[in-house]
């Protein structure tokens, strides 16, 4: 079994995540959805949607319209489902989510009961083609005559959505394109190329391969980190285990050093000095190259899951974005800022006209002088600035009076 630092098992994870290396940058966008396995969505947009700062906190100042096109092309090259969350997937790794489409036809329901005008509704998808949400309802749809008491053309999470969204869950619609945020629904059979869409694996198959692609997305992980990338839980979960303790997922038992160990689990003795798994290839040389200075995402993968976030970076980060303002300590959308392979503090930015503006910067102690963070925090607010178009940075206000005069001597330079 391979023993790791902590140090060591951070750096791994970096290089696996795509922030540590030359060789991350290389195939741009769809080779970054790829190495990272998942790309969460979600609605929040302060400088960008998370999508797209996800790309660029690997990637740098590659263009937003390019981001765009290379997550939703046409043809397809990636789908919309469930993993940690709502995300954007490599359309390879379309039969790898059978179990959990199978899962969702069996439940018959998801927040809501399923509405009667399911079937109506893949009707219409099938003899019209891709629909947009404004297309289900009104004269092209009657409702009504399908039991539903809604009015003609509502839609925010009206039965139509409810069902339309129950649709994709179960596989028999797909989304891969979006126009102005909007999603296109169309059916699987006709977007999903045909050997994927036949590609019907058995529960156990995927849940390996899926926990395969977690652990290379991740790097080093332990049980839980999996469960959380992949959210399998029941019988699903169970097969997680399997493949772990079987080798089939491909990932290997090590040790970190100060990471916590795990209660006893079946075939505990197989694995019993072990706390975490790894990719065995990212194992057999030692991660060198550059560091990203970046502002990262809530929902970017490399800090997604508090536990595993503090874990690694020491980082006890909660979005505030649904927090009272009154109570927030960072910030509406704080986005931690990675320098030289650590969390060297907090920017919750917004952007008024061309100015990106630091409404509150915060600094994360143990990670180098006033003077070194102030500057990497400088690198990081002006390349995210010059990304979204801004030609000047302001900051309003810094919570760490070691570091105000440094951070504002650096952006008056």
């Amino acid at each position: 079994m391979t023993d790791l630092t902590a140090d060591e098992a951070r750096r791994i994870i970096l290089r696996a995540q795509g922030f540590l290396g030359a060789g991350s940058r290389t195939g741009g966008v769809p080779a970054m959805l790829r190495r990272v396995g998942a790309v969460q969505l979600d609605t929040i947009s302060v400088l960008a949607r998370s999508h797209e700062l996800i790309a660029y906190a690997r990637l740098g100042a590659v263009g937003r319209t390019a981001v765009e096109r290379a997550y939703w092309h046409d043809p397809a090259r990636t789908f919309e489902y469930w993993c940690h969350a709502a995300c954007i997937l490599p359309l390879e790794d379309w039969p790898l989510y059978g179990f959990r489409r199978r899962a969702y036809r069996d439940r018959r329901y998801r927040w809501h009961e399923v509405p009667p005008i399911v079937d109506k509704l893949l009707d219409q998808v099938r003899a019209d083609g891709p629909l947009m949400t404004g297309d289900i309802g009104g004269a092209r749809v009657d409702l009504r005559a399908s039991g539903t008491t809604e009015a003609a053309g509502w839609w925010d999470w009206s039965d139509s959505k409810i069902a339309i969204e129950f649709l994709l869950d179960i596989g028999e619609v797909v989304c891969t394109r979006r126009i102005g945020w909007r999603r296109v629904y169309d059916l699987a059979e006709r977007v999903i190329p045909e050997e994927l869409f036949a590609d019907d694996l058995p529960d156990a198959v995927g849940v390996t391969g899926l926990t395969r692609l977690a652990g290379r997305a991740l790097g080093v992980a332990t049980r839980a980190d999996l469960v959380d990338f992949t959210r399998v839980k029941g019988k699903h979960a169970e097969l997680l285990d399997d493949a772990l303790l079987s080798g089939a997922a491909g990932l290997v038992p090590v040790h970190v050093a100060g990471w916590p160990s795990p209660r006893a689990r079946r075939g505990e003795s197989v694995v019993a000095a072990a706390n975490a798994w790894a990719d065995p290839a990212a194992l057999e040389s030692e991660p060198r190259g550059r560091h990203r200075t970046t502002l990262l995402s809530p929902f970017d993968s490399l800090i997604w899951e508090r536990a595993r976030a503090e874990r690694i970076f020491g980082l006890n980060h909660r979005l505030e974005a649904y927090v009272p303002k009154d109570k927030r300590i960072h910030g509406y959308f704080a986005m931690p800022v990675l320098a030289g392979g650590r969390i060297i503090g907090r920017v919750d930015p917004a952007r008024e006209g061309t100015t990106l503006v630091a409404r509150q910067v915060g600094f994360e102690p143990g990670n180098g002088g006033p003077a070194k963070v102030a500057a990497a925090m400088r690198d990081a607010l002006w390349e995210a600035a010059s990304w979204v178009g801004c030609t000047d940075v302001r900051v309003e206000r810094v919570t760490s009076p070691a570091l105000e005069a440094p951070l504002r001597a650096e952006l008056a330079r």
